[in-house]
């Protein structure tokens, strides 16, 4: 059988990143089912072994080496950062959101040549990578920006078989009720089902959460139900997507715990990720969807907080790992990944 090549890209230097990169390439299970390309800056990857008082065994190369097959070597191509050694443990830094850009781009790089079939990132920090030059809000339009897309793309938070997808991300609350529109609704649906069918769900069933509260009890509470996201369900249905809605937000999380349904398609950011967080937090994942590759990283941040301890959960990063390789494995027998919905 042929291993995957999974790049890993290096997280922030200040935060648990380092750590978490270190004890994932520790994992036997991790190195035997793929091959792995680490994108970084050596001295970030000596952090962590120096956080973890180990040492482990890579091939260091320039970054734009030719990747050639591994026989179970990981393969670390060297990013040259200034300054990027003495980035303190829990601090923002413009060499750390640097490490972050430039760590991305080399592994889209690689993707679009066909050297990697998936892409997996420790935690980054969006102040440290504005501050690096991205002129994004994060890294997902970042993404967009490199593959100009003009399809959009969404990030997923994925918990204990819970799928989470969004119409809106990382927006201000006052934008939202302008941004809720039918097609952009249905194009979320969409999305969903094509990221879930990758996933390996033959037939994913979607449930779309309503933007009011008691789903606008009939309009008396606002109308966008009515206006905007039912009709985006019913032709979602007219094209045989699995989906029903729109439901109360503050109840439908409980039929998807219990197992009814397997996505949520919420309409703003915190109307899904408080309920996927308190439900899985210990082991989420992050599927940034509708790029022309799969990528993840762990659900989590860099939690400054605990960095540099030693003390970070290895759980989500080796689920977004996971994650990662099961997708690349199927995109193959799926179409239409790439083509899809929100911001």
């Amino acid at each position: 059988m042929t291993l995957k090549t999974i790049a890993l890209v290096q997280g922030d230097p200040g935060g648990i990143g380092p750590e978490l990169l270190h004890k994932l390439l520790s994992d036997d299970e991790v190195r035997n089912c793929a091959n792995l390309v680490v994108i970084g800056a050596p001295e970030v990857f000596a952090r962590g072994e120096d956080q973890m008082g180990s040492r482990i065994d890579v091939r260091h190369a320039a970054l734009d080496a030719q990747i050639d097959p591994f026989d179970g070597q990981v393969l670390h191509l060297d990013l040259l950062i200034e300054g990027i050694g003495d980035v303190p443990v829990a601090r923002v830094s413009a060499a750390g959101g640097q490490s972050s850009i430039e760590g991305l781009r080399r592994a889209f790089e690689l993707s679009q040549a066909g050297q990697v079939d998936g892409i997996v990132f420790m935690p980054f920090n969006k102040e440290s990578m504005h501050l690096g030059g991205n002129e994004f809000a994060d890294e997902l339009g970042f993404a967009r920006s490199f593959f100009d897309l003009k399809t959009p793309a969404s990030e997923f938070n994925v918990a204990n078989g819970m799928w989470n997808g969004r119409v809106t991300s990382h927006v201000a609350m006052k934008d939202v009720p302008d941004l809720l529109t039918t097609e952009r609704i249905e194009k979320s649906i969409g999305l969903t089902d094509r990221t879930l069918k990758m996933a390996g769900h033959d037939r994913p069933r979607i449930v779309v959460a309503a933007y009011n509260p008691h789903a606008g009890d009939g309009g008396l509470m606002g109308d966008e139900e009515i206006r905007v996201i039912r009709p985006a369900v019913e032709q979602a249905q007219r094209k045989q997507i699995n989906c029903v809605g729109p439901l109360p937000a503050d109840t439908l999380w409980l039929k998807v715990r219990d197992g009814e349904y397997d996505a949520v398609v919420t309409m703003y950011h915190d109307q899904g990720q408080i309920a996927i967080k308190l439900l899985g937090f210990d082991r989420g994942v992050s599927v940034l969807a509708g790029l022309p590759v799969p990528m993840t990283t762990p659900a989590h941040g860099t939690a400054f907080d605990i960095a540099g301890q030693a003390k970070a959960n290895l759980v989500p990063a080796k689920n977004a790992f996971t994650m990662c390789l099961n997708m690349a494995s199927n995109r193959n027998a799926t179409t239409g990944v790439d083509s899809g919905s929100a911001d």
